[in-house]
């Protein structure tokens, strides 16, 4: 399946790998009002497909997402309502792709800025190419956050870090971002396509519902006390295990073979 190129958000499913792809590259990739509801719509689309196994969130072009278009709120009659319209698209993306059992791998590249960082913070696992900068932006423009920078940045990075971005827009390389833990691996330049399209190669063969399982965990577990943590982990390794992905996983494992997982969601 693939989508028009002149789309502001492509979709592309192959061999259960969904890559998205963020598509104004002559404007950074900036978010206008019909790359939000693209990006919603692409989102949304896939937690009604069984053969989406991994995602693969990029931006064509020099950058990956240098955040909201300004040029584009500036010349709306009503930027609240503007605004208003964008974020609630943008954020009905970051819930669908949250909510998603395939993990987000997202390939970052050129610079992360506004609502791009925030897509950042809120994939599983970030590839960034080394010459990237990653900066939060809103307040330089008198703005405060969204598209879910104060929920996942406090957790990736902490709430101190997440502060400094936010009232200096303190822009980090890729390098001391790797030191923060804001992205997973930093590669060279021409290595960050190849790289992030193995690795969602191979999170796209394994156990989908067990992934889903361990977002869900991961995603709660700052909310939760200890007991409740503890009866959510209880109830998710016994539902994985009598799944067919997890029956296959312990049968390989005992033979000493590579599983065949099949990607199926928990009945």
């Amino acid at each position: 399946m693939s989508s028009n190129a002149a789309d502001p958000v492509t979709l592309e499913i192959a061999n259960a790998v969904a890559r998205v792809s963020l598509n104004r590259p002559d404007a950074g990739n900036a978010m206008d009002a019909p790359l939000g509801r693209a990006l919603r719509d692409v989102a949304e689309s896939l937690q009604k497909r069984d053969d989406v196994r991994a995602v693969l969130l990029s931006g064509n072009g020099p950058r990956f997402c240098v955040g909201g278009d300004l040029s584009y709120f500036a010349s709306s009659e009503d930027i609240g309502a503007a605004l208003q319209s964008l974020a609630g698209d943008v954020h009905a993306a970051v819930e669908a792709f949250a909510a998603l059992d395939a993990p987000v791998v997202a390939a970052v590249h050129g610079a992360a800025a506004g609502a791009g960082l925030s897509l950042v913070a809120g994939a599983d696992l970030v590839i960034a190419s080394e010459t990237t900068k990653f900066t939060m932006a809103y307040t330089a423009a008198g703005l405060s956050p969204d598209g879910g920078a104060t929920w996942f940045l406090p957790r990736v990075i902490g709430h101190r870090r997440t502060a400094e971005m936010a009232i200096t827009n303190r822009a980090l390389t890729a390098a001391e971002a790797l030191d923060w833990g804001l992205v997973t691996q930093v590669v060279a330049d021409d290595e960050l396509r190849p790289t992030a399209e193995k690795l969602a190669e191979r999170i796209a063969s394994g156990p989908t519902a067990a992934f889903g399982t361990v977002k869900r965990l991961l995603n709660a577990s700052s909310n939760a006390t200890l007991k409740e943590q503890l009866a959510d982990e209880a109830d998710g390794i016994v539902a994985n295990s009598v799944s067919a992905d997890g029956r296959e996983g312990v049968a390989a494992f005992l033979q000493k073979r590579r599983p065949n997982f099949v990607g199926r969601r928990i009945e």
